[in-house]
C-alpha cells in the first residue's frame, strides 16, 4: 500500500465531444385559396354515369338480403361460404404478440445497407512524447495497444479506447519505477488532410527514493533475521519489482532458518513530496521457531508408508526446521516415479521441542501413480548393426520400491533376455541394491559368444532429478560363456571354448558437469577396476581397469567444445588366456568413429579383430546449437595394443560431422564419419544413430 501526504495527482484525460445543431423552424401564415375551375363539367359527368336498365331510377334500392338470395344456387341446396380465415391461421393469430425486446433486426437491415459491404478501416499514426531519459519508452512500446494495432482500427472510437488504455499503461509503468507524480494525457489529432494521429504525452515528474525502512517482527534467532533478510536500503529508488523481490526473500529465508509458518504482511509506504522520499514499513509474523519431528502421510492410494519416507529424508529429528530439506524430501519422493501427485507441508504441533523450539511434523499427501512402465531404445552402428532394447518394469511390485524388470534385446548381431530385481533407497537414501540374470548371444567379427550370467551390486547413481557429484558401484558377477576363439592369428584357426568367469567390479565417478544428458560445461571422471578370474582348464587371474575423462567448455551460448579420453588395461595374464568377450576393443559410435564396431587393433589372417590388453582413445567435438537443432564436427583417435600398457603409437583417426535434434529427454543423434588413411577391408564411412551425445 502506498499513501500520499499532502500530495495530489491530477489525472487528465483527453475527451472527444461531438455536437449537433438543430435545424431552424420557419414561421408560416394561412392564405385563402383561389377559386378553381372544375376538372369535369356537370353535363359531361352525368353523361358518363352507367345507365340502370329495367327499373325506375327514383325507386328505392333492394335489400341486401334479396341480393344474397339471388347469388345462391337455384337447386335449393344450401351452400356454405368458405371461412374468411383458415383454422391454423386463426390459432396463430390468437397467440399473444412477442415482447418488443425479443425482436432483433440485423444491423444492415436497420440501416438499409448491403451486408457484404465492408466498412473501410481507419488509419492512424502514433506519437509518444515525454519519456525522456527514464528508460521506460521501450517497455511502453512493447505493451502499447496503439502500437499493437499496427495503425489500423475499425472505428475512431476504437482508436480512442486504445489511447485511453495506453494512458493508463504509462501511469502504471511510471508508478512501478517510483515516479508517483507522473501524469499522462492521450488525445487524437486530425489534420486538414484527414490524417489521424494518436498522441500519448507523459510527464514523469520526480522519482521517489526509500526513506526510513522499518520491519516490525518478533524476536528471532539470530536477532534481526527478518530485517537482514530484506535487501532494501534507504536512498534506493522505489521500484516495485525490487520491493516485491525483497519481500519474497523474507518469505524464503525465514523458513530456511526454522520459522516454518512465517507470514509477510502488507507493506505501507508513506510518500513525502517535500523530500521526495517514501518511508517503508513491513509487518512480519515470524511464528514459532521449529524443529523437525516425524512424518505423517495420507491418501486414498498410497505407494508406501511414512516409515520408508523416514529412510529417504536427509534431516534428523530434533534438527532446526529448514525448508530446503523439505523441498529435498519432496524431490526425492518425486524421483521414485511412484506418485501421480505428492505434496509435503509442515504442520504445527504446539509441543515444545529442544532449545525453546516447537516441534514441526511433515505431512505427506500422496496419490500413487501407475507402477508399470514400458521403455525402448533403438540404435544403429556400422559393424554393430541395428540394436533394439525394450524393458517392462513394475516399480513397486515388492513395496517399498522393490521393482521387477524384464528386458529383451533384439538386433542383427545381438539377442538376449534378462530379469532384474532392484530395490531403490535400500536401507538408506540413494543406495540401490540389484540382482539379475541374463542369457545373451553376440556375433561380431571379433567373436561369437553364448553367455549366461548372474550378477549382484550395490550402487549410488545419478538420476535426471538428482545429478550427484560422487557416484559408485560395487558387486560381483559370474559368467558362463561358450565362445569361438582364434587360437592362431597367423592361420586364423578358430576353436570353440567354454569359459567360467568370476569378477568383482568396482567403479567410482566424479561429476562436475551441468547436465546429465546434454552437458555444456564442467567435466566428468570415472575409474573402474574389476579383479577377475577365468577358468578354462587353468585358473587365470587378472585385473581389468579403465579411466575415462570428459570435459565441456562453452565458447558461447550456442557453441560448446567437448573433449574425451579413455585409457584401459588388462594386467596379469596373456591375451589368449582372456575370453574374447572380455578383451579390450575400440571402434564404433561410443569409441573411435569412422570405424566399425571393435574394428581397431590386432587382427588375424582373415582381417578380423582379435582384441588386445590396452587401449587409448581421444576425441574432440564442436557442438553448435540453433533452437532445437544442432550440428557437430569431430575428430576421433585411438588404438588397441597387445601390451598391458598403451603405447600411444600407430594411432588411427576418424573425422566426421553430425546432426542433433534436441528433445525434452535428450538429443537425438546422427553422425557420419570416415577413417583417415583407410586400410584394406575398412569401410569408406560409418554411420551412427542414437539418443544422447556421443560423450
Amino acid at each position: 500500500m502506498i499513501r500520499r501526504q499532502a500530495h495530489h495527482v491530477r489525472h487528465m484525460l483527453g475527451l472527444l465531444i461531438a455536437t449537433a445543431s438543430p435545424l431552424p423552424l420557419m414561421a408560416q401564415t394561412a392564405t385563402p385559396p383561389a377559386a378553381e375551375a372544375p376538372i369535369l363539367p356537370d353535363d359531361q359527368f352525368e353523361a358518363r354515369l352507367p345507365k340502370v336498365e329495367g327499373s325506375d331510377p327514383a325507386a328505392p334500392l333492394p335489400s341486401i338480403d334479396s341480393w344474397i338470395d339471388q347469388q345462391m344456387p337455384q337447386s335449393g341446396a344450401t351452400a356454405e361460404l368458405p371461412p374468411a380465415i383458415e383454422p391454423a391461421q386463426e390459432q396463430e393469430l390468437a397467440q399473444p404478440l412477442p415482447s418488443l425486446d425479443s425482436v432483433t433486426v440485423p444491423a444492415n437491415v436497420a440501416a438499409d445497407t448491403d451486408p457484404n459491404t465492408q466498412t473501410p478501416d481507419i488509419r492512424y499514426a502514433t506519437r509518444i512524447e515525454g519519456f525522456g531519459k527514464t528508460g521506460l519508452e521501450d517497455e511502453f512500446r512493447d505493451a502499447s495497444a496503439l502500437i499493437d494495432g499496427d495503425g489500423r482500427a475499425e472505428t475512431a472510437a476504437m482508436v480512442q479506447a486504445r489511447a485511453q488504455e495506453d494512458e493508463k499503461l504509462a501511469v502504471r509503468l511510471f508508478y512501478s519505477e517510483g515516479y508517483y507524480d507522473a501524469t499522462a494525457l492521450a488525445s487524437l489529432d486530425q489534420t486538414g488532410d484527414g490524417t489521424l494521429t494518436a498522441i500519448v504525452s507523459v510527464t514523469p515528474g520526480r522519482r521517489y527514493r526509500l526513506g526510513d525502512i522499518v520491519v516490525t517482527a518478533g524476536a528471532t534467532v539470530p536477532p534481526g533475521l527478518a530485517r537482514d533478510s530484506l535487501p532494501l536500503k534507504s536512498g534506493d529508488h522505489i521500484v516495485a519489482a525490487t520491493v516485491e523481490g525483497a519481500e519474497a526473500n523474507i518469505a524464503l529465508r525465514l523458513p530456511e532458518q526454522g520459522y516454518a509458518f512465517a507470514k509477510v504482511g502488507e507493506r505501507d509506504i508513506l510518500l513525502d513530496p517535500a523530500t521526495v522520499t517514501g518511508d517503508y514499513t513491513l509487518p512480519v509474523d515470524t511464528g514459532p521457531r521449529g524443529a523437525f519431528r516425524k512424518i505423517t502421510t495420507s491418501g486414498d492410494k498410497q505407494a508406501f508408508g511414512a516409515d520408508h519416507m523416514e529412510v529417504i529424508r536427509r534431516y534428523k529429528p530434533g534438527e532446526i526446521y529448514d525448508s530446503r530439506k523439505v523441498d529435498d524430501l519432496r524431490k526425492a519422493l518425486v524421483a521414485t516415479g511412484l506418485f501421480s501427485s505428492v505434496a509435503v507441508d509442515p504442520v504445527r504441533t504446539n509441543e515444545a521441542g529442544p532449545d525453546g523450539t516447537e516441534y514441526v511434523d511433515l505431512h505427506v499427501e500422496q496419490e500413487a501413480g501407475p507402477p508399470r512402465t514400458l521403455a525402448g531404445e533403438l540404435g544403429y552402428g556400422t559393424g554393430q548393426g541395428f540394436r533394439a532394447e525394450g524393458t517392462w518394469t513394475h516399480r513397486n511390485l515388492f513395496p517399498p520400491e522393490g521393482a521387477l524388470i524384464a528386458g529383451v534385446v533384439a538386433g542383427t548381431q545381438e539377442q538376449g533376455v534378462s530379469g532384474t530385481f532392484r530395490r531403490s533407497n535400500a536401507g538408506r537414501r540413494d543406495k540401490t541394491f540389484q540382482a539379475g540374470a541374463l542369457i545373451n548371444h553376440q556375433k561380431y567379427d571379433a567373436y561369437e559368444a553364448f553367455t549366461a550370467g548372474l550378477n549382484i551390486s550395490w550402487a549410488r547413481q545419478s538420476t535426471p532429478i538428482f545429478q550427484k557429484r560422487w557416484t559408485y558401484s560395487y558387486g560381483a558377477e559370474i559368467l558362463l560363456s561358450n565362445e569361438q576363439t582364434t587360437i592362431d592369428p597367423v592361420t586364423a584357426q578358430n576353436k570353440r571354448l567354454t569359459y567360467f568367469i568370476g569378477a568383482l567390479p568396482v567403479q567410482v565417478g566424479y561429476d562436475r558437469s551441468n547436465d546429465l544428458l546434454n552437458p555444456t560445461k564442467g567435466f566428468r571422471a570415472s575409474v573402474r577396476v574389476s579383479p577377475e578370474a577365468s577358468l578354462q582348464g587353468n585358473v587365470s587371474p587378472y585385473v581389468r581397469g579403465t579411466f575415462d575423462l570428459t570435459g565441456y567448455y562453452p565458447v558461447s551460448d550456442s557453441l560448446v567444445i567437448a573433449a574425451r579420453t579413455r585409457l584401459g588395461t588388462i594386467s596379469g595374464v596373456s591375451r589368449d588366456d582372456v575370453a574374447p568377450s572380455r578383451r579390450i576393443y575400440a571402434g564404433g559410435g561410443g569409441s573411435v568413429r569412422g570405424y566399425g564396431y571393435q574394428e581397431l587393433g590386432p587382427k588375424d589372417a582373415n582381417n578380423d579383430p582379435v582384441g588386445g590388453r590396452s587401449v587409448n582413445e581421444f576425441a574432440v567435438e564442436g557442438r553448435y546449437r540453433f533452437g532445437n537443432y544442432g550440428a557437430v564436427a569431430f575428430v576421433d583417435a585411438g588404438q588397441v595394443y597387445n601390451s598391458a600398457i598403451p603405447k600411444f603409437s600407430d594411432m588411427r583417426y576418424g573425422v566426421g560431422i553430425g546432426g542433433r535434434f534436441y528433445t525434452n529427454f535428450g538429443p537425438f543423434r546422427a553422425d557420419i564419419a570416415m577413417p583417415i588413411n583407410r586400410q584394406p577391408g575398412e569401410s569408406k564411412f560409418a554411420l551412427y544413430i542414437g539418443i544422447g551425445q556421443a560423450f
